[in-house]
């Protein structure tokens, strides 16, 4: 079978499969397991998103209140690669090419069965694999992957009860402030943390940066959609533009901390269990058997 991926956290789940070599083609967003970059790129954003966050997100409304794409699709790329599956995502039409995009822009050209997978819970990601596992035939895998994941999340959990349960912030977004939603809770949930602002299963959503300053977190984690941890850190200087900024007591008591919101924090696939586990580091200082905060996370200079 020849697989096409327009969702990086798809092409995490049909790598983690064993099905890699039936991937011939991905999107400008898949980065993981890195030999996937080798594959041709079959989207791209479709305005400039090395610009502020702040100006990102004003884009990003007036293209969906204009009905301007937010991705082009290669659609000359896709059909020369002779698919028989390409997936797409339709939980959220921001984040991930969707449906609707390879509707737009030709759906009809393109001789494939098509899949879009939808996750806004941990059981729904989870589904997500199965689903991916059964169109690829590989049922028997699909069902051992889970149950390794939600193993893993079970030790996370175990591990983390034995510490005081601190109130935590995720940020998706810091220009307008967006509290993570979706899986985000749960996962703060597992780590033993009392999740604020967000709501599990619930999109994530713009909040007045009063909110914020009056729930005053004990740990507050800014992992911005679609940023790699550099980039993330370069928000710091966005959020102190608030004058209540040095109040917050997460700053002051330095419990503030950046994170790769584009591999970990955002993405629905293989890395939700080992965001859990950066989490559980995070707000107790546990280890999971892997290289603590390495490249995932860090704590700002003030």
């Amino acid at each position: 079978m020849r697989v096409v991926s327009l969702l990086a956290s798809a092409t995490e789940i049909v790598c983690a499969l064993g099905a890699g070599e039936m991937l011939v083609g991905r999107s400008h967003e898949c980065d993981n397991p890195g030999w996937v970059t080798r594959l041709p790129a079959c989207s791209e954003p479709a305005f400039d998103i090395s610009v502020s966050s702040g100006e990102i997100d004003a884009e990003v409304r007036r293209r969906l209140h204009s009905g301007e794409p937010l991705y082009n699709i290669h659609l000359e790329t896709i059909r020369e690669l002779q698919p028989d599956l390409v997936i797409t995502q339709s939980h959220c039409e921001v984040c991930a090419v969707t449906p609707a995009d390879l509707e737009r822009d030709g759906k009809c050209l393109i001789a494939a069965q098509q899949l879009a997978i939808s996750a806004s819970t941990l059981d729904e990601i989870f589904d997500g694999i199965l689903r991916i596992a059964a169109s690829l035939g590989l049922e028997d895998r699909g069902r051992e992957l889970v149950a390794c994941e939600r193993e893993r999340l079970r030790l996370v959990k175990v591990t983390a009860a034995r510490y005081r349960r601190p109130t935590v912030v995720m940020l998706e977004w810091a220009d307008p402030f967006f509290a993570m939603g979706n899986w985000g809770p749960e996962l703060i949930d597992i780590a033993n943390g009392e999740a604020l602002l967000g709501k599990a299963g619930e999109y994530s959503t713009a909040i007045p940066a009063e909110s914020l300053r009056n729930a005053d977190p004990e740990y507050l984690i800014v992992a911005p959609c679609g940023f790699n941890l550099d980039r993330a850190l370069l928000e710091q200087a966005v959020l102190e533009r608030h004058s209540w900024w040095p109040e917050l007591r997460a700053v002051r008591e330095r419990k503030l901390v950046f994170a790769d919101g584009n591999l970990y924090f955002n993405r629905s696939g293989m890395t939700v269990s080992r965001t859990a586990e950066i989490i559980a580091e995070i707000l107790h200082g546990c280890s999971f058997g892997v290289p603590p905060q390495a490249a995932c996370w860090r704590r700002p200079t003030f």
